[in-house]
């Protein structure tokens, strides 16, 4: 079996990319020509590179090419909320348009699309449970990164209509070692450096990368087409979450608890000042509301169908403290 990757260069594009050959699957991908190669360093020689984009439908067409499947991961998180809608559409919304049409042109056999419990929405109340039948409402709470993780599924949903075998993931917030400076390894670096000045009060749900990764290869082989598969490992506190993560780290972690008003000025300060340093901003304005919101999720189907594992956060916290002694 021969599978195609986008973002393969990626935080869990790359953890994809070496599982499925561990398996023994040829795999292919497409990178932009100066994506960085870090996280696939081990791996580089034995995946066949084609230059492109997922914005470049040419690019994709002549690389889907021949392949028995296709993981679309590529995905871009808009660490600057509002100021980030433009690309968060382009590349999650057309950039999925794309990696469909091609998809279907090349009369691909079966799509995996890795989308985000983000585009469930957001839960009515905070005692609610989300899953994958959860109805996707508009709200104030709903981030861009969520509407175009949601729209990015509608197109998926399209390509379905139009006679493609596709499956879609939904991950909860994926942890694990990484490139520094983005995803959620910046929050094992904050802490480090003493720089997360608050403890959020709200609660979300957690998950290791690899388990991530194994469960959209297995929804690959066996999930049902047009279903959706959350993803999602523990529903832990924030005070929990960077608790375990400061412990794992031999770090103080933060204990000052604010209200929603004090959170939003922090957030608001902390956006200008990596604007300032041209870097991103840990906490900004619309992931303190989210911080502050109690989210809970349901992964009994991808346990059910797909047999799903998830370990245990601790763990993964200690695979990424680990990551430090070692880089």
């Amino acid at each position: 079996m021969k599978v195609f990757i986008t973002g393969a260069t990626g935080f869990l594009g790359s953890v994809i990319a070496r599982q499925l050959l561990s398996e023994g699957i040829e795999v292919c991908a497409i990178r932009r020509q100066h994506s960085s190669m870090d996280l696939v360093a081990d791996i580089q020689d034995q995946v066949q590179w084609f230059e492109g984009d997922v914005l470049d439908p040419d690019s994709l067409e002549q690389s889907m090419a021949g392949v028995d499947g296709v993981f679309h991961c590529a995905a871009f998180l808009g660490f600057e909320g509002k100021n980030s809608e433009a690309q968060l559409m382009s590349v999650n919304v057309t950039g999925t348009a794309n990696v469909i049409d091609a998809a279907l042109a090349c009369s691909i056999p079966r799509l995996l699309h890795v989308s985000s419990i983000a585009a469930l929405g957001r839960a009515e109340n905070q005692d609610d449970t989300l899953n994958e039948e959860t109805v996707w409402k508009r709200s104030a709470m709903n981030t861009s990164y969520a509407i175009s993780k949601h729209e990015g599924e509608l197109e998926v949903y399209r390509g379905i209509a139009l006679g493609l075998d596709a499956v879609i993931v939904n991950p909860s917030l994926v942890m694990g070692p990484g490139r520094l400076g983005e995803n959620t390894m910046q929050i094992a670096e904050k802490l480090l450096n003493h720089s997360i000045p608050v403890l959020p009060p709200g609660a979300t749900n957690v998950v290791d990368v690899e388990d991530v990764a194994a469960g959209a290869i297995q929804a690959f082989h066996k999930g049902r087409t047009a279903e959706r598969y959350v993803l999602s490992g523990h529903n832990l506190l924030w005070r929990d979450i960077i608790g375990t993560l400061a412990a794992a780290l031999q770090v103080k972690p933060p204990s000052l608890r604010v209200s929603r008003r004090v959170m939003i000025f922090v957030a608001t300060v902390m956006e200008f000042a990596a604007k300032l340093v041209g870097s991103h901003a840990l906490l900004t304005r619309e992931t303190a509301r989210l911080s502050m919101s109690i989210s809970r999720y349901d992964n009994s189907k991808a346990i059910g169908e797909l047999g799903c594992e998830f370990r245990p956060f601790d763990e993964t916290a200690a695979r990424i403290a680990a990551s430090f002694h070692s880089s």
